[in-house]
């Protein structure tokens, strides 16, 4: 979790300086379309006046095909919506880049809140459900490396939790993983959504992913992977 908070915080360092280049550039797209509004705007009433003379005159009728703006006001009109539409995508960008940031934090909140809840779920549960089926205890596995009897989930932020659901399509933040992270499960990646822990305490691999072993919900009483199970059920044959 702290390494979480401390890459979150490098970057969320980085996010003025990159908001300030996107308004800049936003005002100079302004800037630079205010200009031809004005050009065009100025063409057009010209072009009118031109039109209502050379109709008094009758050099041309109300039917003549000769009545339209000028090729150059219309690829001005084209440029000025061209130039609205890179400020929208820009506005958008900006948007999507700091909404990113804050569904991130959103989804560290929520999961440091649930693996608070199932922690004092786990620190209240009765003691006699640690006690192994030939009456020994064993003591219960620490966050990361420990091992235990008693059936436990955890829930653990990935740095990727923003670029998951949480994360709008169109924005990749590239936060680094931590390269000295342990890793767990069958996938041998790292903690992330809801994982189980095998009983076996010569479990090799210890945690798993919900996903990775097929789990839907926190199981009930003991549950071995498949491995551990294949060597129980040979432990009982003898």
């Amino acid at each position: 979790m702290t390494s979480f908070l401390d890459e979150f915080q490098a970057n969320l360092e980085l996010l003025p300086n990159i908001l300030q280049k996107k308004y800049a550039l936003l005002r100079d797209l302004d800037k630079s379309l205010q200009g031809i509004l004005r050009q065009n705007e100025q063409r057009c009433e010209q072009e009118i006046e031109d039109i209502k003379q050379r109709l008094l005159s009758g050099s041309i009728t109300p039917e003549s095909s000769g009545i339209r703006f000028s090729d150059e006001a219309l690829d001005e009109q084209k440029h000025s919506v061209r130039i609205a539409d890179e400020k929208v995508a820009l506005a958008v960008q900006a948007y999507d880049l700091v909404d990113a940031h804050i569904q991130q934090l959103d989804q560290y909140l929520k999961t440091s809140e649930e693996e608070n809840r199932r922690e004092k779920e786990l620190a209240s549960a009765p003691a006699s459900s640690d006690a192994s089926g030939d009456g020994s205890t064993k003591t219960g596995r620490s966050s990361e490396g420990g091992r235990g009897g008693r059936k436990k989930t955890r829930l653990a932020a990935a740095a990727a939790a923003a670029t998951a659901p949480a994360n709008p399509p169109s924005m990749d933040l590239d936060i680094p993983v931590d390269p000295n992270e342990p890793t767990y499960c069958l996938c041998n990646q790292v903690s992330y959504g809801e994982m189980v822990a095998c009983d076996n305490p010569d479990c090799r691999i210890e945690w798993f992913h919900f996903g990775c072993v097929s789990l839907k919900e926190k199981p009930k009483g003991k549950w071995y992977c498949s491995d551990c199970a294949g060597t129980q059920k040979r432990r009982k044959g003898k």
